[in-house]
């Protein structure tokens, strides 16, 4: 029997409210469950204490017996010292998708057109006062 350390929603509609708990991974998300071991209440600000709530020595023994935590659990567990967690870093999220990029190479490209056509605009007067100056001297 597999087994998950994860929340299980609770609250009302628009008001959130999970506990920790481990069930067999079949189990639906809110349905049955081994045992309660804590709770997390994201309503309440981030700094507050009573925001999120561990039972340490029993989810130790449940990571004993074979338990794996959720993602979201394990950086609680990270939060209060229980385990090590490594950073994740996704460097392609951060990017805008394909049509995106696409809009900005269009418009850069625009702007380069542009400023093309200005610079050759600013140099034509310039030519032209050059050539009058030059029949002038003739």
């Amino acid at each position: 029997m597999a087994l998950k350390i994860r929340l299980a929603r609770g609250g009302s509609k628009k008001r959130p409210y999970y506990h920790v708990v481990v069930a067999d991974v079949r189990s639906p998300r809110d349905g049955r469950f081994i045992e309660r071991l804590g709770y997390w209440n994201p309503m309440l600000p981030k700094d507050d204490a009573a925001r999120v709530s561990l039972d340490q020595e029993r989810i130790q023994h449940w990571l004993d017996n074979g338990a794996l935590p959720t993602d979201r659990v394990a950086r609680f567990m990270a939060d209060a010292g229980m385990i090590t967690r490594e950073a994740r870093n996704n460097p392609n999220k951060a990017k805008p998708g394909k049509k995106a990029q696409e809009r900005e190479a269009e418009r850069k490209q625009k702007e380069e057109d542009a400023a093309a056509a200005a610079a050759e605009a600013a140099a034509a007067p310039a030519e032209e006062a050059a050539a009058e100056e030059e029949t002038a001297a003739e």
